[in-house]
Parts: structure tokens; C-alpha cells; sequence
């Protein structure tokens, strides 16, 4: 690559729980011989999405190519975060032949492609293409586009309901943004499951584009990377909730950190953050665990009532401390009684 080529860039966007970590460590274990540099966008002030990228580092992605930014969605702090950061890896004394961005899941992409048309980096990096997640079972049950008929009878019963959630509008703009789409945890949704999610993605899509069903994040890297949408320029087809306003509200969301003593019984925890998605409404939970008795952290990442853990490698010399990210609507998050749940 000479100093002049644009070096392509792949957004990663979708819901939150979707998949994008999984996706990103999928593609750092297959680089295809790309130097790869990584932007992750986390909400909330601890990066656990970064901390389990850099945990894969190699030769490839050495841990300096990947950043974090944490607390601000870099699609409203573009001047502050964005940039320099941007600008801070192009100018790495190897540079990377490509760049992957993890936006946070509460992002929306279109405002971040407008970032590229920035004087000080428009001429030097381009947009390869939007690859947007989707988890297949959730959309499959309708999370994301209720059947017509309910929606009518919730909003006849609660007059707050006269509007879309703040949810879908996130989930709408990914899609309508995207260049490729993946129907994630294929596994979980099964062949109707998938079926469902498909119909219910092409009838949010704009205009046609490929819908790929993957598990684990394991897909061909040459499939998503290399599309050389220069989808900065192409901006006008990718419509938003959001189009003619500046800015969205992130006050629809909000987040608390929770430290933990060390957890004896793990089921009983798992047990905890299930209820906490069923009687607090929270949408995410993800974070590291200290296990009596057990040299190994354990990450644990719950999407709704769906938990998943795994002992991922020893603490070394990081503190040993259980700490974990809950996320949930602003009106929804109780902070003292998630802790109250959670035990502490």
C-alpha cells in the first residue's frame, strides 16, 4: 500500500448483544494477511469489548492498533474522540492496511459516516463498507418490529405507546445504513427462526442487500471486507430517524457498574442476571468475575435473559476484581435495586 492509497475502513454496527466483539476476534484470527487497526466504542466507562480484543493481540493486530473509546458514542464526539483517534492510527509507524470501528450498540452509524467527509482525513481514508448485526432470534421474535396487530392494540390500551421505542429507531437506522447484513447466533434462531428475521430485515431495508446467517462469528473475512462501497459518498440512500437533526438522544439509555465480591456459586449468579432481565427490564449485562477458588476470570455477556460465560484467561497482574456493566433504558435502570438484585 502506497502513502497515497485510502486506507478502507469497515464499520461494525448493530444492537446490542449482537455479536460485534465475536465478529471483530473472528476476523483478527483470519486477517488474510491485512495489518488490521481497531476502534472500539463502548457506552459506559468500563471497556470490556476492548479488553477481550486486546486479550487476542498478535502480530497482525498488535495490542497498540487497538483503541478504546469509552463513555461517548463517537458519533457525537467526532471533533473530540473520533478524529484524533482516527488520525492517532493512520499515523502508527506501521500503518494498517485496514481498520475495523466497533461502534457502541446504542450507535447510529450515519452520523459517523458524515465524520469521513472531515477536511483532515477525507483524502486519506475511505468507508469499505457498513456491515450491520442482527441477532437472528431476537428479531425473529419480533423484538425489533412487533406484529402491526399488537402494536395497534398496545397503542389503543397506553397512549405513550403512540411512537416507536427509542429501540427500534436504533435497530432501523443500523439496518438502513448497512451494505451486508448478518443474521447472527444462527444457531439459536434455527431455519424458521432465520426465515422470520429475513423477512422482517428485508421489509425494514431501504433498498435490496445481501442478508448472510453466521454462528459464532464465523464467516469468509473476504465476504465483508473489501465491498469498496465508499459509503461516505453514498450517504443519500441510507435514510435515518434522525435525518435534519444534529444529534440523538443517548439520555434514553443509561448504564451502572457494579463491583462484586468474589462469586462462590456461579449458576446462583447467572440466576440473578436472568431475573434482573425479567424484573428491572435490562437490556445488557457484561463484565468480568472473580470465581473463589478459581485462577481464571470469568467473562460473563447476558442479552436479555440469555447468559454466557466462559473462563477466558488467568488475572495476572490485573486487580482481581468482579466488575460488571448493566445497561437498560434511562426510565427503566434502578440502580440501587440492580445492586439489591446482584447481592451487593
Amino acid at each position: 500500500m502506497t502513502d497515497l492509497t485510502k486506507i478502507p475502513v469497515t464499520v461494525i454496527t448493530g444492537f446490542l448483544g449482537a455479536g460485534k466483539t465475536t465478529l471483530i476476534r473472528h476476523l483478527m484470527q483470519n486477517p488474510q494477511g491485512r495489518r488490521l487497526a481497531i476502534l472500539v466504542n463502548e457506552f459506559g466507562t468500563v471497556g470490556v469489548d476492548g479488553d477481550i480484543l486486546k486479550s487476542c493481540a498478535d502480530e497482525s493486530c498488535p495490542v497498540e492498533n487497538i483503541v478504546e473509546l469509552a463513555n461517548g458514542c463517537i458519533c457525537c464526539t467526532v471533533a473530540d474522540d473520533f478524529i484524533p483517534t482516527i488520525e492517532a492510527l493512520m499515523a502508527l509507524p506501521q500503518r494498517p492496511d485496514h481498520i475495523l470501528i466497533e461502534t457502541s450498540g446504542l450507535a447510529l452509524p450515519k452520523p459517523l459516516l458524515k465524520a469521513f467527509d472531515w477536511p483532515a482525513i477525507r483524502s486519506r481514508i475511505t468507508v469499505d463498507g457498513v456491515v450491520a448485526l442482527a441477532d437472528a432470534e431476537a428479531v425473529a421474535a419480533g423484538r425489533f418490529a412487533p406484529d402491526p396487530a399488537a402494536v395497534d392494540a398496545q397503542r389503543a390500551a397506553d397512549d405513550s405507546l403512540d411512537h416507536e421505542t427509542p429501540l427500534s429507531e436504533v435497530f432501523e437506522d443500523q439496518i438502513a445504513c448497512a451494505d451486508i447484513i448478518l443474521l447472527t447466533k444462527a444457531d439459536l434462531a434455527g431455519e424458521e427462526g432465520l426465515a422470520a428475521a429475513r423477512a422482517v430485515i428485508e421489509a425494514e431495508t431501504p433498498r435490496r442487500l445481501p442478508i448472510i446467517h453466521v454462528t459464532d462469528g464465523s464467516i469468509d473475512p473476504r465476504v465483508i471486507l473489501g465491498l469498496n462501497a465508499a459509503a461516505e459518498d453514498d450517504i443519500a440512500a441510507r435514510p435515518s430517524h434522525h435525518d435534519g437533526h444534529d444529534d440523538h438522544e443517548h439520555d434514553d439509555f443509561d448504564s451502572v457498574v457494579i463491583d462484586l465480591p468474589e462469586v462462590a456459586d456461579i449458576d446462583d449468579l447467572v440466576a440473578r442476571v436472568q431475573a434482573l432481565a425479567r424484573e428491572q427490564k435490562i437490556l445488557r449485562v457484561k463484565g468480568y468475575v472473580a470465581v473463589e477458588g478459581r485462577p481464571m476470570r470469568l467473562l460473563l455477556q447476558a442479552v436479555g435473559e440469555r447468559v454466557r460465560h466462559q473462563f477466558d484467561r488467568p488475572w495476572g497482574t490485573t486487580p482481581r476484581q468482579s466488575r460488571l456493566v448493566v445497561i437498560a433504558e434511562h426510565d427503566d435502570i434502578d440502580k440501587a435495586a440492580i445492586r439489591r438484585q446482584l447481592g451487593v
